[in-house]
């Protein structure tokens, strides 16, 4: 006989959405605003590690934000919200639909909806939670940002009960994770369902996660886990390196054509021009260099070896180490043409006293000349 499939009795689908939409953003300012506004915010906390395991360098602030209705296959699901503000210019929204008493299959329908719905090719609900996020804050932004064309997303699937006691083995020989992990219709090739399963992790023989690029399946009984949070500052890791490297990309035209122009120029100043142009160049590496250190030193990570696996693997999947290295060779190059800019200025400057010590001994021989 077929064994009748699992029914998830407790759990949820999240989705979330990160945009950058400043330089800095001030948290203790973001604090004042939005108690003034009756509501309450809270710096977040890794729940179930210990502070000295694994732990914010800054922790960002968790906002509480009205419900919003979701109109999942024709049915209309009202999904709480959340927002976490980091003081690095990230803001991450959050959907939460819950779930109960479903059917393995109805969960993943359920994903699959929750995708569709609020997914990567669909702008509302963000765009206006987003506004109402950005207004109720606007005190504390540094530089805002005029638009948040740059995103990242993912979804999470949550259970934390079945009808009947799981371990992490059983779950896995009873359902296939394959369709919620992928969300496909159509059944997959070995290769396929093999990359799709292979960052699987447990810590009891009870808890599963699986992560995957733009999704993952969290089996929890013990309540909400910490993957959760580690899963979304990765994704704010992501975010902050791809605008970086963005910027970047702008920046290194822009800097060949003014060390061209000023190349361009007569010599007289030269020096002085060189010397102006090197210090916005260093500058712009500071800068982007301390923000850089911020966003790579959001999460702590020191005893928890289980929560660092995880924390490890998604940094990989969203490959946040090649963007940082990207990042990491563009402000090589601002340095190596701040250090030629600057040598050059100097030389320019010796050239020109070697040029005004020539003239005054000659003005010295033709006055000695005319006496």
């Amino acid at each position: 006989m077929t064994q009748a499939e699992p029914i998830v009795s407790s759990g949820a689908v999240i989705a979330f959405r990160l945009f950058d939409i400043a330089y800095e953003i001030d948290l203790a300012e973001v604090e004042t605003v939005w108690a003034g506004r009756a509501r309450t915010a809270s710096r977040s906390r890794l729940t179930a590690t210990p502070p000295k395991a694994m732990a914010f360098d800054v922790p960002p602030v968790a906002l509480m934000l009205d419900p919003v209705a979701l109109m999942l296959n024709d049915v209309a699901v009202q999904a709480d919200v959340t927002a976490r503000v980091y003081d690095f210019g990230a803001v991450s929204i959050a959907l939460r639909v819950p779930v109960r008493d479903l059917p393995w299959s109805a969960l993943v329908a359920r994903i699959n909806a929750v995708d569709r719905g609020v997914g990567r090719a669909q702008s509302a609900p963000w765009d206006d939670l987003l506004k109402q996020l950005r207004a109720a804050i606007a005190p504390a932004l540094v530089r805002p940002e005029a638009s948040s064309a740059l995103q990242e997303d993912y979804l999470i699937g949550v259970v934390h009960g079945f009808d009947q006691a799981m371990s992490a083995a059983l779950l896995q020989e009873r359902v296939d994770l394959v369709p919620l992990l992928s969300g496909e219709q159509h059944a997959l090739s070995d290769g396929a369902r093999q990359d799709l399963l292979r960052q699987r992790f447990s810590y009891y023989t009870d808890d599963l996660v699986v992560l995957t690029w733009d999704r993952a399946f969290i089996y929890e009984p013990r309540g909400d886990s910490d993957v959760i949070d580690v899963l979304e500052i990765a994704n704010a890791q992501l975010l902050e390196m791809r605008y970086y490297d963005e910027l970047l990309d702008e920046e290194l035209p822009r800097m060949y054509d003014m060390v061209a122009a000023e190349r361009g120029k007569l010599a007289p100043l030269a020096s002085r021009r060189f010397a102006n142009l090197a210090r916005r160049f260093q500058t712009l590496v500071a800068e982007v260099t301390e923000l850089t250190e911020k966003v790579d030193n959001a999460l702590q990570v020191t005893e928890d070896v289980y929560l660092a696996r995880v924390y490890t693997a998604a940094l990989d999947l969203f490959r946040v180490s090649t963007v940082s290295a990207a990042v990491d060779r563009k402000l090589a190059i601002i340095r190596d043409t701040y250090s030629a800019l600057y040598d050059e200025a100097s030389s320019s400057r010796a050239e020109l006293l070697e040029i005004l010590i020539v003239l005054l001994i000659v003005i010295e021989i033709a006055l000695a000349l005319i006496r």
